[in-house]
């Protein structure tokens, strides 16, 4: 496989007064005007982190698997635009309303969901800092000065004091940090976004590859059941036959072992069987059981189409729910490294309040009651005793470790989707030995048979070539079963199936990066 490379995010962070867009401001003195405070809050706000950029990648133009063509390799070079309902191409109506009800229903999808809802109230949250707050509020005072400031307030005698009004904040956001705290809030929300179609998608995958086993173990059981009946009468020809002297006791024997052993294989399955439909009933978000009698009708397995939908990696990676997830995770990662950078710099606020305040509550609304106040004012850390800059080395750190979480998604997408397609591939390549092997077996048990019945062979010949039949026959369904499953796997590691099953909240990103969920607030 190539070897991927992974730029790493440049980012320039105005601290020590080393790099960054904006050089750190000398203090404000405190006989700065008050003009001079409101036409810095007239100046656009700044950010002290350069811009997010998402990481880039550089794919093969094809999977490594597929680079040898072959009639079995062609078979992968389907339209992806199959993928979206994927499961529709086995042209199964069971498997298809599973899908449809597991969607509606299952509990991991519900809980996805409430994620959502909860990172969209938070970035509600976080995006109301950018409008001013405005709080209402009123008392009533009954108060006496000190006889020992009478000088200063002019009286000692008891007052009342009526007041009511709003009070106003507006924070200016000059240096970023509301504003990446908003960039940072639509990132968590795309990525959870992108986690509830990462579950869409294994759901998809879990449901199908459990029917799949679910209707592989009802082949089985019907072999196993038919194998039981055919040495059943095997038995019953032997003892006839050792009734009739001709046969000795040990070909009775070995009968009975041969019988006994194939009804021990029945409990198994039955057993398998029954773990499947109570998983399938799980996941459609039911109690075990409940698809029981539903499920019970034999069906076979499905069959593949003749071409899958693979396309080239660069579109894996666009699609997968969680390589998206991981970019947007990062990008949140990134504007918190803003928001912890924006703590070095001073906060810019304008207050005021408007209200009325008299002695007399029949006198509260009269005109001259009225009072206000509006001005600026600012904070800045003196000593922190190195917090700011702690919590900067934590947000950097973290940029790290998701940049890292990021290529590793990226490469292990890789990994399981060439794992599948060579599961895929070869599995048919042994089914078709499988098949021939299972008629070449049938052809011999026939003639033992024969020969049997004729007094020309031994019944051991019967007894191996019955084994040899229903062992083929065994793997011939187990094979079958691997390359759907081995398929099944191929749509999951390709990120297929989420996109016409989730909610209108995804759209494509920006050039240059992956997909990601666009505005999924409303």
């Amino acid at each position: 496989m190539n070897r991927f490379p992974f730029p790493r995010i440049a980012r320039l962070q105005a601290r020590d007064g080393r790099a960054g867009t904006i050089a750190a401001p000398s203090l404000l003195k405190t006989s700065v005007a008050f003009g001079a405070l409101v036409s810095l809050s007239m100046l656009p706000g700044c950010k002290v982190t350069n811009d997010y950029t998402p990481p880039g990648f550089q794919s093969p133009d094809s999977f490594n698997t597929l680079a040898v063509d072959s009639p079995v390799t062609s078979t992968l070079k389907g339209s992806p635009a199959a993928l979206d309902s994927w499961w529709s191409t086995f042209n199964d109506p069971m498997l298809n309303s599973l899908v449809e009800r597991a969607v509606a229903s299952n509990l991991d999808i519900r809980l996805a969901e409430a994620r959502i809802r909860e990172a969209r109230a938070q970035w509600r949250f976080v995006k109301a800092d950018e409008l001013p707050r405005v709080d209402s509020a009123g008392s009533y005072t009954r108060r006496r000065n000190s006889e020992s400031s009478v000088g200063a307030f002019g009286s000692d005698e008891s007052y009342d004091l009526f007041q009511a009004g709003f009070d106003a904040s507006w924070e200016l956001d000059l240096f970023g940090r509301v504003s990446r705290s908003v960039e940072a809030a639509d990132a968590d929300l795309a990525a959870s976004v992108e986690a509830r179609n990462a579950v869409l998608v294994s759901l998809l995958a879990e449901l199908a590859l459990n029917y799949i086993d679910y209707r592989a173990s009802q082949i089985n059981l019907d072999i196993a059941e038919k194998a039981v009946a055919a040495q059943e009468s095997t038995l019953s020809l032997t003892e006839s036959r050792f009734s009739a002297g001709l046969i000795g006791e040990l070909d009775v024997a070995r009968a009975k072992a041969q019988l006994e052993t194939r009804r021990s294989q029945v409990p198994p399955i039955k057993v398998a069987m029954a773990q499947s439909a109570h998983r399938l009933a799980t996941l459609l978000g039911k109690p075990a059981g409940a698809l029981d009698e539903e499920l019970q009708p034999p069906s076979p397995l499905p069959v593949i189409a003749p071409e899958i939908a693979v396309g080239v990696p660069a579109d894996m990676l666009r699609r997968r729910p969680d390589v998206r997830r991981a970019e947007r995770q990062l990008a949140a990662a990134t504007a918190r490294v803003g928001v912890a950078t924006s703590e070095l710099y001073p906060r810019l606020a304008i207050n005021g309040t408007l209200g009325v305040q008299s002695s007399q509550f029949a006198d509260l609304f009269d005109i001259n009651s009225r009072s206000w106040s509006i001005g600026p004012s600012i904070t800045w850390p003196v000593f922190d005793a190195g917090r700011v800059r702690a919590n900067i080395a934590v947000q950097d750190a973290r940029v790290e470790q998701s940049l890292t979480q990021y290529e590793q998604v990226v490469l292990a997408s890789y990994e399981e989707s060439e794992n599948a397609m060579v599961g895929f591939l070869r599995q048919q390549s042994r089914r078709a030995s499988l098949a021939a092997s299972v008629d070449a077996n049938r052809r011999a048990l026939a003639l033992a048979e024969q020969l049997y019945s004729s007094g020309l062979a031994d019944f051991l010949n019967v007894l191996d070539a019955q084994r040899s039949l229903f062992v083929a026959e065994e793997a011939l369904t187990q094979s079958e079963q691997a390359v759907v499953s081995n398929l099944i796997s191929i749509y999951k590691s390709l990120g297929g199936g989420w996109e016409s099953l989730a909610p209108s909240d995804a759209a494509p990103a920006k050039a240059g990066g992956p997909e990601r969920a666009n505005d999924p607030r409303s």
